[in-house]
């Protein structure tokens, strides 16, 4: 198999409270309605129009504070070590993030997010609407999640 490089460039930024990973939520949905703003490049002004009708966004992003990747990981939300990939753990290969932010307003290219969990100074390079019809599966397994034994809310320093 040969590997490809690939090279991205980021459309924007965050603008976020958390300034490192430690104190972090360590999803979305373990967020107390932090907000934050992503500021999108003025070119990409006319790529948000009709974004405003969405309650919610997928940002995906460049975790730029992350270490490099090791292939198993004790992640936030267990105490045993799980293969990277069966984790959301920041530090990976091509550490790419992705959160779900619930969308509370857009003025011009600042769009003001809620329920924040990254970081200041994030390189955005996708925002994609959340659709509930494509977005929701009725059946799922959650693998390791289903029983973790720790449930912890906040990023401690295991990826720092």
């Amino acid at each position: 198999m040969e590997v490809q490089q690939l090279q991205y460039q980021s459309i924007g930024v965050v603008h976020s409270p958390f300034t490192q990973q430690a104190g972090t939520p360590v999803q979305p949905s373990h967020d107390n309605a932090t907000q934050g703003i992503i500021e999108v490049a003025p070119q990409y002004l006319d790529a948000l129009l009709d974004l405003d009708g969405f309650s919610h966004i997928w940002v995906l992003c460049h975790l730029h504070q992350a270490k490099p990747a090791k292939l198993s990981v004790t992640p936030y939300l267990d105490n045993k070590p799980h293969g990277l990939f069966a984790t959301r753990a920041p530090s990976r290969p091509n550490p790419i993030g992705m959160s779900l932010l619930r969308l509370q307003k857009i003025e011009d290219n600042r769009l003001y997010v809620v329920d924040l969990d990254l970081l200041d100074g994030t390189p955005v390079l996708d925002i994609k609407p959340f659709v509930s019809q494509f977005d929701n599966r009725e059946q799922s397994q959650c693998g390791w999640f289903d029983t973790a034994a720790d449930h912890v809310s906040t990023a401690d320093d295991r990826f720092v």
